[in-house]
């Protein structure tokens, strides 16, 4: 093996490593996000519709549109693992739950996604009677740190709900399980069948490592990088944004608005993920130089460098989401509009963001996320206390379970606070444009 593929192979160990998640609960940007949106907030309500009774209603398009989706992308991302001819959407002959195992199939989702009728409620937000449900009843996550501070409320059929509401729940919806456990190397029944190949990247003994090759898209490496590392060109989110993207244009068209605006929030949680600057950079903070020196420091024997990178990567990753999300859950608590991150998801009266295109994931969003990268992991490190992000022994979210570091910076360092609130305010800038581009591209599309 070249010196540069055993650098690669650091960095696919670093990936096995890192969390498979994005934004920590996308729901919370989501809500700032679309709330200037006044062609979405004139929408009236929508009736909510199980699964079962949008395929009951409207199988054969689905099937038209399945079979349409499987030929673009066979056409257009690379490295796409066909779908087998076997798993193709068919609705005769099938109802009930029978017919959506026939849709889980054919759209390559984990079988037991929850897929319930359900709305995540903001910080401090009114059930309206609804019943909560438990966490388990949405994601196949026992544990998480964003579900100890969600709640969950259950939908009656036919109940009208907000359409920002819908899309808001939907867009957290892909980290509750849907891309678990695909691979053939997963350990599952569906995974030896779907034909997705072995997974790319990670561990595919820990289920949540198995949803990142969906979730995130190494489109802008170096050359030299992909020559050694092939795998990393294994990356799906496109496949699934334009498939539930089309998805929700057919609920649309077919008088299903409710299943237009869920398609629509699972298509926007991909967007989101590539706004996130971890999710679009192998490994950030360090260069193909360095990991090549930390490779030549493996090979003679000296394995700490490599040890120190994966954690200090995995650490920091994961650093960003927990204060993503106790400053986000914070801000709504308290409703403070004035909140430099709710201004900042919330964007400029004449923002001119491009609308959004089949190549905006791969030319445009991850690109601004590639090029944060280096930037944001350095203003981490100088920020932070260092075991966060430069103690080997410590595992983020393992060692300390319960962390919350927008309250621990507030408390200790208001300076370093703020010098990482200023850095992370044009990733939340960015999450909130391309959240709005592409929900006008929805909007154009339902018509």
């Amino acid at each position: 093996m070249s010196r540069l593929a055993h650098a690669a192979a650091i960095a696919a160990l670093a990936l096995a490593a890192a969390p498979a998640g994005a934004w920590n609960n996308h729901a919370l940007g989501t809500w700032p996000a679309l709330t200037p949106m006044p062609e979405l907030s004139a929408l009236q309500p929508v009736q909510a519709e199980s699964l079962s009774s949008f395929l009951a209603a409207d199988g054969p398009g689905v099937a038209a549109v399945l079979a349409q989706e499987e030929a673009w992308a066979r056409r257009n991302v690379p490295a796409y693992p066909p779908r087998p001819e076997a798993l193709a959407f068919r609705a005769a002959g099938a109802s009930g739950d029978a017919l959506v195992a026939r849709f889980v199939a054919a759209t390559r989702i984990n079988p037991q996604s929850r897929l319930a009728l359900f709305l995540q409620l903001p910080p401090g937000g009114d059930p309206a009677g609804r019943p909560t449900l438990p966490a388990s009843a949405v994601t196949t996550f026992e544990h998480s740190e964003s579900s100890r501070l969600d709640t969950f409320v259950a939908l009656r059929e036919g109940e009208p709900v907000p359409v920002i509401d819908v899309i808001a729940s939907a867009s957290d919806e892909p980290d509750y399980g849907l891309d678990i456990g695909l691979w053939s190397d997963n350990a599952t029944r569906y995974g030896q069948v779907y034909g997705l190949g072995r997974q790319p990247f990670g561990n595919p003994a820990i289920a949540f490592s198995s949803q990142g090759p969906m979730h995130m898209g190494f489109f802008h490496e170096p050359a030299i990088v992909y020559a050694a590392a092939p795998f990393l060109r294994r990356t799906f989110p496109e496949y699934r944004v334009h498939l539930w993207q089309s998805l929700a244009a057919r609920a649309f068209r077919g008088g299903h608005p409710y299943w237009g605006w869920r398609f629509a929030g699972w298509a926007l949680h991909y967007v989101q993920d590539l706004t996130q600057p971890y999710h679009a950079r192998v490994l950030p903070g360090a260069g193909t130089l360095r990991m090549m020196w930390i490779d030549a420091l493996d090979v003679a024997g000296l394995h700490g460098p490599k040890d120190r990178v994966i954690v200090f990567v995995t650490n920091r990753h994961l650093a960003l989401e927990n204060y993503q999300l106790h400053w986000l859950h914070d801000a709504l608590s308290r409703r403070n509009a004035n909140d430099a991150a709710l201004k900042a998801l919330r964007g400029s009266a004449g923002e001119g963001a491009a609308p959004f295109r089949d190549g905006s994931l791969r030319q445009t969003i991850s690109r601004e996320s590639y090029d944060a990268a280096d930037g944001i992991d350095a203003v981490l490190v100088a920020a932070l206390p260092p075991r966060y992000t430069s103690d080997p022994s410590y595992v983020f979210g393992v060692t300390e379970p319960d962390i919350d570091l927008y309250a621990l910076l507030a408390k200790s360092d208001p300076s370093a606070r703020a010098t990482l609130e200023r850095a992370m305010l044009p990733l939340l800038e960015h999450f909130g444009t391309h959240s709005r581009s592409f929900i006008r591209a929805v909007l154009q599309n339902s018509r």
